[in-house]
């Protein structure tokens, strides 16, 4: 079983200063407001007894799972293949105004290229990466997963969830999906 986790609240305010430009604004770390929000979700028995934390690369969700992982006593690992939604699934940096008109692009088509492709990458392009992570570690009864909201909802079909919210995510019922599907 896994239990995602959405990092807590970010502190955005040296965005644009400094080495928070551009792509560096994944270098924000959390507000006073997202600890408080991990330390809370901490407190949530449905994560007590987790074997193992694991999270993406930015650090606003490494700071949130050094927070759980210090509250429960459970290692952390990173896995790269979690990172944040993208904007331009090739990698490149994108303005912030290009980057708000890819998400309502994503969010008003449900995550899905209607029409034409598109730059963005959508819900199963975030499958098709964070599936092969979680399938490595499926020997284990209980993952926390510290991620970010729009992967949590690709991956679990939940709505976007609030910063510090917990998501319950059955590997199981995902197989009998598949198997229903085929």
């Amino acid at each position: 079983m896994f239990y995602f986790v959405r990092h807590g609240k970010t502190d955005y305010s040296e965005k644009d200063t400094k080495i928070y430009q551009g792509m560096g604004v994944n270098l924000a770390k959390l507000s006073e407001k997202g600890i408080a929000q991990i330390k809370e979700a901490a407190k949530d028995e449905r994560l007590a007894n987790a074997e193992l934390i694991l999270c993406s690369p930015y650090t606003r969700a490494v700071h949130s799972a050094a927070i759980l992982s210090k509250e429960l006593g459970v290692e952390l690992a990173i896995e790269t293949d979690l990172h944040e939604w993208l904007a331009n699934k090739n990698y490149i940096y994108v303005e912030d105004d290009i980057a708000e008109q890819a998400y309502r692009e994503y969010e008003s088509n449900q995550g899905s290229y209607l029409a034409e492709e598109k730059d963005w990458e959508d819900a199963e392009a975030i499958k098709k990466r964070v599936f092969p992570v979680l399938e490595k570690y499926i020997s284990h009864q209980k993952i926390i997963v510290v991620c970010h909201g729009m992967m949590i909802q690709a991956i679990t079909g939940s709505e976007h969830p609030e910063c510090g919210e917990i998501v319950v995510f059955d590997w199981e019922t995902k197989k009998k999906i598949e198997c229903l599907a085929e």
